[in-house]
């Protein structure tokens, strides 16, 4: 379920931390606005991690060689 709570909850952090799980952020509000996103460390690696692949990616249809053993080795170092 989402979890969603105003940045205020968060004089009383434990509670809040409490909700946050691997497959479960909890998204903190603002003045009824979407602010901040608090994760779990494994989770964000994972997305971290994710994000280099697709910025290697990027990187690789920008070079306009499409040489897949390259872009491979690229990948993967």
């Amino acid at each position: 379920m989402l979890q969603i709570r105003p940045v205020s909850e968060l004089r009383n952090y434990n509670k809040v931390l409490d909700k946050v799980k691997k497959d479960n952020p909890v998204f903190l509000t603002k003045n009824g606005y979407g602010k901040f996103a608090l994760i779990d460390i494994e989770k964000y690696d994972e997305f971290t991690t994710a994000l280099e692949l697709v910025n290697k990616i990027k990187k690789a249809e920008k070079s306009k060689h499409y040489n897949f053993d390259e872009i491979k080795e690229k990948l993967f170092s």
